[in-house]
């Protein structure tokens, strides 16, 4: 049997492939989008997966340093210890700075952590280059998305630092490069005040305006094997009346708290964009459809049925779906890596685009179909 879709395709081959491209593109997109959104998740759980603790201890009636403001006092990681279930604990900071580099300032989130405690947030499986923290003052570890290189000195501050290790894929909630400092060099950047504020204060008749109390954004702890997290989580709360997430709580308030928004607006562009494929395939096929109206009225002049003209229309509105869906692929595939921000591309969303672009096709192709019908075989007559 003739397949009328081959032949009509051969007969404009190249069209065919351009529209295809076409349409493709606009499908990788959607690809990217969705692929953004994964790598928000992903990037959300990296700080998480790196410290591995099981509770997040902060200051009372806040979500934590990720969500608000938190601050507590160090010495609290002491009174946390004693709790009877834990196994370790550690004061950390987090706060955002703008490093300056040889083109311009780049944003990044400081991790400050006691190089001689029990908790060490730099996974040494991400260590590409160097060591981690070993002094109390002006070492610092960057990634290496920043720019430096090892053993150069970066101004922060009152201070100079210098790299001693370089990481590879760490990130913050929001997708910023991260930096490690110690504890105490955080906690001067962080909460110290300047010394023009310093100078300002003791004018207006203010005591020393330094730091009397260490303090800190958050206590991380673990709990002892055989104990539940639940249960010693609620013992910090009812001993030391602070606010106290599980590791699961955090990611909780991370994904959904910190992303749900972002994730709305990259579903609501996501769908816009399949929408906006959908309309362009039947717009495509009917101006195909159009455009040898002539040869179909001939066709059921000569007693082609409908159905062998309408599975045309369909054979052909799919198979301009699939190859979009196949260009679209190749597309997002070339250009993810180029993004600022990690993008990740799962073959589970792959396939479900292509069962969202299939469907979608079947409907464009309604448009072309309804032409068929209503195609009237005396019009190849009329010429």
């Amino acid at each position: 049997m003739i397949n009328l879709a081959e032949k009509d395709i051969r007969h404009t081959f190249g069209k065919f492939i351009v529209t295809a491209m076409g349409v493709g593109m606009l499908l990788g997109i959607v690809l990217i989008m969705i692929g953004v959104y994964r790598g928000m998740i992903v990037d959300a759980k990296v700080l998480l997966d790196d410290l591995n603790v099981d509770l997040w201890v902060v200051q009372e009636d806040t979500l934590g340093p990720f969500a608000e403001a938190s601050r507590i006092h160090e010495d609290l990681k002491d009174s946390v210890y004693v709790i009877d279930g834990v196994e370790k604990s550690t004061g950390i900071t987090f706060q955002n700075l703008q490093l300056p580099t040889s083109k311009k300032p780049v944003r990044v989130v400081a991790v400050g952590f006691d190089p001689f405690d029990t908790v060490d947030p730099i996974n040494p499986n991400r260590l590409v280059e160097g060591r981690g923290l070993r002094r109390d003052h002006y070492e610092i570890v960057v990634s290496d998305n920043i720019g430096f290189k090892m053993a150069e000195e970066i101004s922060i501050g009152r201070n100079t630092y210098k790299v001693v290790g370089i990481t590879h894929g760490t990130v913050s909630s929001g997708g910023d490069p991260l930096v490690y400092i110690s504890l105490k060099d955080a906690q001067e950047l962080q909460f110290s005040y300047s010394n023009n504020r310093i100078r300002s204060d003791r004018a207006r008749g203010i005591g020393d305006s330094t730091i009397n109390m260490p303090m800190v954004n958050a206590v991380v702890a673990t709990v002892r094997p055989g104990y539940s997290i639940d249960e010693v989580a609620e013992g910090i709360r009812n001993g030391l009346h602070k606010s106290v997430y599980t590791r699961e709580g955090q990611k909780d308030i991370l994904t959904k708290n910190l992303i749900e928004r972002a994730s709305k607006q990259i579903g609501l562009f996501t769908a816009i964009l399949v929408v906006v494929s959908t309309i362009i395939i039947a717009l495509i096929i009917y101006t195909m459809t159009l455009e040898k109206m002539k040869e179909i009225s001939i066709m059921k002049l000569i007693g082609i049925p409908n159905s062998m003209i309408m599975k045309m229309i369909v054979q052909e509105t799919l198979l301009l779906g699939f190859l979009a869906f196949i260009f679209g692929n190749v597309f997002s595939h070339l250009i993810y890596s180029k993004f600022p921000k990690r993008v990740v591309l799962e073959i589970p969303d792959a396939w479900m685009l292509f069962v969202v672009i299939m469907i979608a096709s079947i409907l464009a192709s309604l448009i072309g179909i309804k032409k068929v019908i209503n195609a009237d075989p005396a019009a190849a007559i009329g010429g």
